[in-house]
């Protein structure tokens, strides 16, 4: 086993009615130090299933019924995912254990039983379901610290977003998400719904802004042969497409009055009708929509449908901008140089002090897509294998230089106060983290730290 597994106890749900067979079987087991309970029929096992998590079920095929153990088997699928079952089985009804392989079960053992045996089946079972539940809470450790699904950022705001993406994705409600372009909108709807029972269905993205009515109902709902001239085939709109999955609809506040009227009636009854037809289908889709304008004011102008309004916004989840929350720039450059390297076959390894107090200086008007954009190009750009101002496009290099402008502006004062002044705007400008700080002033955090108290630096 490997060492992180090493101290790996198993909880082990050994089935059978025979009870002398099921201690003997449980005694084996539990000489390997795991957790073994025992129960003596199918409805025994399947209550503890409703009730417990088992790593590992060892289960008699015939206990009365001569399919128990086939029961045994569905019930851990529903109530226990991620258990492994193991039957076994006199030789008369191996064929049944082998079918039952393809329904899920992980292996069978033939009686009379050889206790070795079912040691190492047994183990390496043990050892499968302790590999998966290392690699599922790495996965929600590094979803926690580092983002989920794409969405990077460990500011207050955007642990509250991963939070509420968490939450919401589990259900079926409709969702608004609302921010400044470029600020990931359609990444959150697609953790919403990779997150979801619907991950398995389609993610369809449509943007609304900029079609007319009668293209963007062709869009939606589609048409039937000769609906209009070119209509030369039916046609599936974007919501009969997305039946079973989710449906994203960006910029969903640049809708045509008429085309609000004709959602809302989709999203109340579940039918769509084609153009040129009046034959309804029903679909079962999830909507998650996105607006970068005041929805709640274009209701109030009398510009978008109160009714739908509310409709859309089963919950809402408001992105901030990128100038709200500049601690993450950090974390996001970090990301985008490791997608820019992958994409492009370099190998920059980073980014210099200065270049990262410009990029975290900076308004980003156009938000994580623009800082994304900046930073692809210097990656392409950066010849030493790490990014230098030289690397930073004109508009930002602009920055820079205003700030070793603001830097010559010390000339006259003394060191000790000149790094007093530079400690407090680095901590300021990442809101108080310590740790980014250290980085950007190339130092390590405990000389950090004995500054901040030298200095009586609020930090």
């Amino acid at each position: 086993m490997d060492k992180t597994l090493d101290n790996f106890r198993a909880d082990i749900l050994v089935v059978d009615d025979e009870v002398h067979h099921a201690e003997a079987v449980a005694e084996g087991l539990a000489r390997l130090k795991h957790n073994v309970k025992m129960v003596h029929s199918g409805p025994e096992a399947i209550t503890r299933l409703k009730k417990e998590h088992f790593d590992v079920i060892v289960t008699d095929l015939v206990m009365g019924d001569e399919k128990a153990g086939l029961t045994v088997l569905s019930a851990a699928r529903k109530h226990s995912p991620g258990t492994e079952v193991i039957l076994v089985t006199g030789h008369s009804a191996v064929d049944t254990c082998r079918t039952a392989l393809q329904e899920g079960a992980c292996d069978y053992i033939e009686k009379p039983l050889n206790l070795d045996e079912l040691r190492v089946v047994v183990q390496r079972a043990a050892e499968r379901t302790a590999r998966q539940r290392l690699i599922r809470e790495l996965r929600e450790h590094m979803d926690k610290h580092y983002g989920f699904d794409g969405i990077i950022g460990h500011s207050p705001g955007m642990v509250h977003i991963l939070e509420t993406v968490r939450r919401v994705a589990r259900s079926n409600l409709p969702v608004l998400v609302q921010g400044e372009s470029g600020t990931g909108k359609e990444l959150v709807a697609y953790a919403i719904h990779n997150n979801s029972r619907r991950k398995n269905g389609r993610f369809v993205a449509l943007n609304c802004a900029g079609l007319s009515e009668t293209l963007l109902e062709d869009e939606l709902f589609g048409h039937v042969k000769g609906a209009y001239t070119g209509a030369t085939a039916d046609r599936k709109g974007r919501f009969e497409y997305a039946d079973g999955g989710t449906i994203f609809l960006d910029e969903v506040g640049d809708m045509p009055a008429a085309m609000q009227a004709k959602l809302l009636r989709v999203l109340e009854n579940g039918e769509v009708v084609r153009v040129g037809s009046n034959k309804p289908f029903h679909v079962d889709v999830r909507v998650v929509s996105a607006t970068n304008t005041n929805l709640e004011g274009r209701v109030q102008e009398k510009r978008f449908r109160e009714d739908l309004y509310f409709r859309l916004a089963g919950v809402t989840i408001k992105i901030p901008p990128l100038r709200d929350r500049i601690e993450d720039v950090p974390q996001l450059i970090e990301h985008f140089i490791k997608l820019a390297n992958d994409a492009h076959d370099t190998k920059v390894a980073g980014i210099s002090s200065e270049v990262q107090r410009t990029l975290m200086g900076f308004d980003w008007p156009g938000n994580v897509r623009q800082l994304r954009n900046v930073v692809e190009n210097m990656v392409v750009l950066a010849c030493d294998g790490k990014i230098s101002v030289e690397d930073l496009p004109a508009e930002l290099r602009g920055t820079a230089q205003a700030g070793e402008e603001q830097t010559t502006s010390l000339v006259g004062v003394s060191i000790s106060e000149a790094e007093k002044q530079l400690i407090s705007n680095t901590l300021k400008m990442v809101i108080g983290n310590r740790s980014q700080a250290a980085k950007i002033l190339g130092i390590g955090e405990r000389t950090l730290y004995r500054k901040i108290k030298e200095y009586g630096l609020n930090g």
